[in-house]
């Protein structure tokens, strides 16, 4: 008698198991949610915030976006921010109900909240990322800052990322003298999609790519059902030989 082969089956495990891996990775995606790029700082630096807002929405673009600054010991003293190609931005600068003190210098007043607006046609869709910058400074002495943020979409609805840590809608952190928490959902989000760098078409790409990659993955995953199948019927065909 002719020992059967174990190798079909094996190639058609492997086969299962490499499109299963295929089909859960695509949409971990849409589990990203607004975070920093770099989300630590020195104590009286000057640094680049990056902002990366995917959009979550299934049928819906992201056409605002409205960052509340920090205020009292965690004050900036200088906000400003990087023009994103196609949309507007408005900074709301507030006068301090007491003034605070950073060396030889007295801040009266303060920016307190940028909001970028798209124009026409420069919202970006599922499966897409924005990607919004701020230059701030110094950074205060403290543990770390919260910035909350209003992602606001196409069909009226308003997300308010401003949660704490571990939460549904967590708001960004920076931190300064706290160890950073490590952010796993923010590190699956997808390539930027409108970026100040002129990055609109290089999302498109991006975007196109997520839709493939999931079409990809679920295909796979049929085949490999198909393949493993064929692999035990022909071992039970070669034990009843």
């Amino acid at each position: 008698m002719t020992t059967p082969s174990r190798r079909p089956l094996a190639i058609g495990a492997l086969a299962l198991g490499a499109a299963t891996l295929l089909a859960i990775a695509a949409p971990l995606s849409a589990s990203a949610h607004v975070s920093l790029e770099e989300n630590t700082a020195s104590p009286g630096t000057f640094t680049t915030l990056t902002f990366r807002v995917p959009n979550e929405a299934d049928g819906a673009s992201t056409n605002k976006l409205t960052l509340t600054m920090p205020t009292g010991a965690g004050l900036l003293g200088s906000v400003s921010y990087i023009p994103v190609p196609g949309w507007s931005a408005d900074v709301v600068t507030s006068k301090l109900a007491t003034p605070i003190t950073h060396g030889d210098d007295t801040i009266t007043e303060a920016v307190t909240r940028v909001t970028f607006t798209a124009t026409p046609g420069s919202e970006y869709g599922p499966g897409s990322l924005g990607i919004f910058k701020l230059f701030v400074g110094p950074v205060p002495d403290v543990g770390h800052l919260t910035i909350p943020v209003d992602q606001g979409y196409s069909d009226g609805t308003v997300v308010s990322w401003d949660g704490g840590t571990g939460s549904d809608h967590p708001a960004p952190v920076l931190y300064v003298d706290d160890k950073p928490v490590v952010d796993h959902d923010a590190d699956s989000a997808p390539v930027a999609t409108v970026a100040p760098d002129g990055g609109h078409a290089a999302g498109q790409s991006a975007a196109q790519s997520d839709v493939v990659a999931r079409a990809l993955g679920g295909v796979g995953l049929v085949l490999g059902a198909v393949a493993l199948v064929i692999a035990v019927v022909g071992r039970r065909t070669k034990k009843e030989a």
